[in-house]
């Protein structure tokens, strides 16, 4: 059985959880509301501040959404709770980024600027050569982290590019010349 599952979500103190009919499950808490329809064969049901959902039969495609559903319920609980952040670092000579105003301005080593506006929910804050991404959607946060990082990936020999604070890339040697 889904061990993921069948683990009841706890609402911490703050947060209200509404179910409507067809699976509409919107969390309202200190940072926002986030709503979303999850899949209709899911049992979703509320007992005293938990959340629990069932899977009405034990198919292969009940099992996976039966801890899919949960997760997303969790992750929507943390958002409006605690929020998301991811932290991106610019690495590179002359590779920068900059804040103006709604927009994020990098310089990438390209003949113009990159700039990319901040979606709706999302926050970005620059300070030296991190960026932060921030908000309440945790597919959206990665999301737009991810676009940021593919402006420029960073490569394996000298590390230059925008890369995960937590990511660690792998190096390659380079070339050796002729003796």
């Amino acid at each position: 059985m889904s061990r993921i599952g069948r683990m009841p979500v706890v609402i911490p103190a703050g947060v209200t959880v509404e179910i409507a009919e067809g699976n509409k499950v919107t969390v309202k808490g200190s940072k926002g509301t986030l709503e979303r329809v999850l899949p209709a064969e899911m049992e979703i049901k509320m007992e005293d501040g938990h959340v629990i959902v069932n899977r009405p039969n034990d198919l292969k495609k009940m099992k996976s959404l039966h801890g899919l559903t949960r997760t997303l319920i969790h992750n929507m609980v943390v958002g409006v709770s605690e929020g998301y952040t991811k932290v991106l670092e610019v690495n590179g000579v002359g590779y920068r980024a900059q804040k103006q105003g709604k927009k994020l301005v990098l310089s990438l080593g390209y003949s113009h600027p990159v700039e990319m506006t901040d979606p709706e929910g999302i926050e970005t804050v620059v300070d030296g050569n991190k960026i932060t991404v921030k908000g309440i959607d945790k597919e959206k946060v990665g999301q737009f982290a991810a676009e940021i990082r593919e402006k420029r990936a960073p490569e394996p020999y000298k590390g230059k590019g925008i890369k995960y604070a937590d990511e660690v890339i792998r190096r390659k040697v380079g070339k050796t010349g002729k003796k």
